[in-house]
């Protein structure tokens, strides 16, 4: 029978409220009666680790006249957290006080000001989900471990494929991000391409090459790389069409797969899906649209143009946690051929995928995954669009893209700032000029200067902690600022503040 030792006494029990004495048991000098875990000073701790979620992770990190983050340096973090781990555990205060540490010393992602990465904002349907999905351990393999989490990331991968335009349905799986979704469209491809590679290995195929735009995430060649494609095998062009074009008749290689990007990392740009999918058809290559940003204009009535001609595409990488704002990691993987994942991918094992059990097997999905333990990550997305419904959703995607173009029209109007291209999605590129570079004419002298420019400013707004905008360089283009809008929970206000406060941190340079 199975025991709880009861908090008021030393004898194992069947139930709380009867004790029932019995024989110590001892194998290899471990006590086996009863539970080593104290029940209910377990449930203290995290009542008290709620609160202090509650109020420091969650109540101050969105509030914006908090800090978006206290930077230290890693040797000043190393000493202030006491990272060593030792043999004698620590009493609850003190983790506690751990658990405020960790918060405190993070850079809050959910701050109104925070724009540095392509997620951000607090979402609170959600993280209430991450936290039902972190107390229950569900593991996506089976129906049997996780019956309640396999129906919701069918039906949301259904709903997900309708947006896309797949009127006949058809595949899809949630995993661990969106690089790991552009690996697996390369590993369909080519096994599509030659299905004998999965039993033989790369002798089974000849030398295969697949174009991309330059814009594409650096995913795609470190894909290639660890399937054995290798990066040199990877056609880069400015135009995918182009690419095709040109590189279709590669002297020795054959062509498999073609990479579209909807929304690039830094540009927000978007590849014309519709022309790449005519050369794709004509020369029988599979089209895989890297969509893990720009897939949310497909909530958009407005703004899902921008991905015209998606329907046609082999495979789709979309992550919601971005624009969508669900709770890292969100990431869906859809493909159009109902059976591509399951023949790639599973390997029957015998202790998981019994064909004898007593259900439908179909909704054991493990065997389709290059994982075998998964999170419920599709439950965060379907709980916050239960909530929120699809109007919302695309209302969320409308007013981020309107806000970016209110940033942009505020850019061309001060002096000083300079915007780098006009926003197609919810990136804002642009220069800041201090004062003492104006009246340098554009040239090598100028863009020399002011590429040391925005990596000061940089440095300056996270030793303030007053907010987070990123940047970088691209291709000859000196240092320039990439802000990302998607939070609702910002305004105008803080688009003003955002020029206001890197011209106060920047003028002097």
């Amino acid at each position: 029978c199975s025991f709880f030792l009861s908090p008021k006494s030393t004898y194992p029990v069947t139930d709380p409220g009867h004790s029932v004495k019995c024989s110590p048991v001892v194998i290899d000098d471990v006590l086996l009666n009863g539970t080593t875990l104290d029940i209910p000073a377990a449930e203290e701790f995290i009542h008290q680790s709620m609160a202090i979620i509650i109020e420091d992770a969650v109540k101050k990190a969105t509030d914006v006249r908090e800090k978006v983050c206290e930077w230290r340096s890693p040797d000043q973090l190393k000493e202030l957290l006491d990272l060593e781990l030792r043999d004698g555990g620590e009493s609850d205060s003190k983790i506690l006080q751990r658990c405020r540490d960790a918060i405190r010393y993070s850079v809050k992602t959910t701050h109104p000001r925070f724009f540095n990465q392509l997620y951000a904002g607090m979402e609170p349907y959600s993280m209430v989900a991450s936290f039902i999905a972190e107390a229950l351990k569900p593991s996506l393999y089976t129906y049997e471990i996780a019956p309640v989490f396999t129906l919701i990331e069918d039906a949301v991968l259904r709903k997900m494929m309708e947006l896309i335009g797949w009127e006949e349905g058809g595949d899809g799986i949630f995993n661990a991000g969106g690089s790991m979704s552009n690996m697996y469209a390369m590993n369909l491809a080519r096994y599509n391409h030659s299905p004998d590679i999965k039993e033989f290995g790369l002798s089974a195929a000849p030398r295969l090459v697949m174009f991309t735009s330059q814009e594409c995430h650096y995913s795609v060649s470190k894909a290639a790389a660890l399937l054995g494609i290798g990066t040199k095998n990877v056609y880069m062009f400015v135009c995918v069409c182009v690419c095709v074009c040109v590189c279709v008749c590669v002297q020795g290689a054959f062509p498999f797969m073609v990479n579209a990007t909807a929304g690039t990392t830094v540009l927000g740009a978007f590849d014309p899906i519709e022309e790449i999918a005519d050369i794709c058809e004509k020369h029988n290559l599979w089209l895989h649209v890297d969509a893990c940003w720009g897939g949310a204009a497909l909530m958009s009535k407005k703004h899902k143009h921008l991905l015209k001609g998606i329907h046609r595409a082999n495979s789709v990488a979309w992550n919601p946690h971005k624009m969508l704002m669900a709770c890292l990691q969100c990431c869906a993987f859809l493909v159009r051929d109902k059976t591509s994942l399951q023949l790639c991918h599973s390997s029957g094992a015998s202790y998981l995928f019994q064909q004898d059990k007593f259900y439908d097997i179909s909704y054991d999905t493990g065997d389709k995954s290059l994982q075998c333990s998964r999170k419920a990550d599709a439950f965060k997305f379907w709980l916050m669009w239960k909530a929120l419904g699809s109007s919302q959703l695309e209302e969320r995607v409308d007013r981020a893209l309107a806000m970016a173009r209110y940033l942009a029209e505020e850019i061309k109007k001060r002096e000083g700032f300079r915007l780098l291209m006009e926003p197609e999605f919810s990136n804002v590129c642009f220069w800041y000029i201090p004062p003492s570079l104006k009246n340098l004419p554009d040239g090598p002298e100028l863009y020399e200067k002011l590429h040391t420019v925005a990596p000061v400013i940089k440095e300056r707004m996270m030793k303030t902690g007053s907010m987070m905008v990123g940047y970088q360089p691209h291709g000859d283009k000196p240092n320039f600022f990439r802000m990302i809008v998607i939070s609702p929970q910002v305004s105008k206000q803080d688009m003003d503040f955002v020029l206001d406060e890197i011209h106060r941190l920047g003028k002097d340079l």
